[in-house]
């Protein structure tokens, strides 16, 4: 039987659950969708659910990029 934590969903450090979460509110809010976290996912777009995860993920890298070159980026 195939292992349920082999998805690219799997979040490596679990420490970092809850800053990731608040971060997934923080951008779904700046996107106009304020009670995300109450929303049922399943009736939203999957444009809209797909720009969070993408929003998300662009400022990730932003970061990991600044922490790794010790430098600022522009926005």
């Amino acid at each position: 039987m195939p292992n349920k934590n082999t998805g690219s969903n799997r979040i490596l450090v679990p420490e970092a659950r809850q800053a990731l979460e608040q971060m997934k509110l923080e951008i779904a809010s700046e996107l106009g969708m304020s009670n995300y976290n109450t929303m049922d996912k399943g009736n939203l777009p999957s444009r809209q659910n797909g720009y969070v995860g993408g929003t998300m993920t662009k400022r990730l890298v932003e970061m990991a990029q600044k922490n790794m070159g010790g430098g600022t980026t522009t926005r």
